[in-house]
């Protein structure tokens, strides 16, 4: 268990599973040395990391996207629709 688990605050819940479910589960986390509670628990912080690493990643990329890169162009198109679509 976790230094900040330890020192925050718990609160039990009620969940129903499927008998065949939760007796799969109980041997998992006898082979994990753990508890379905702290089996479930390790899952469920994994779940919300997860979830913050990919909203920080995506803040982070719309922050680029925004921002836009130097193509070298100084903002002004030096191109034209047939040299695009110019063909050999």
């Amino acid at each position: 268990m976790s230094k900040n688990r330890q020192k925050a605050e718990m609160q039990n819940i009620t969940s129903s599973l499927p008998k065949d479910l939760l007796q799969k589960i109980k041997h998992i986390a006898i082979d994990k040395q753990t508890t379905v509670s702290g089996l479930l628990t390790e899952t469920l912080e994994e779940i919300a990391r997860k979830e913050d690493l990919y909203a920080k990643a995506m803040l982070r990329h719309i922050s680029m996207l925004e921002k836009g890169f130097d193509l070298g162009t100084e903002g002004k198109i030096t191109w034209g629709r047939e040299e695009l679509y110019e063909r050999q």
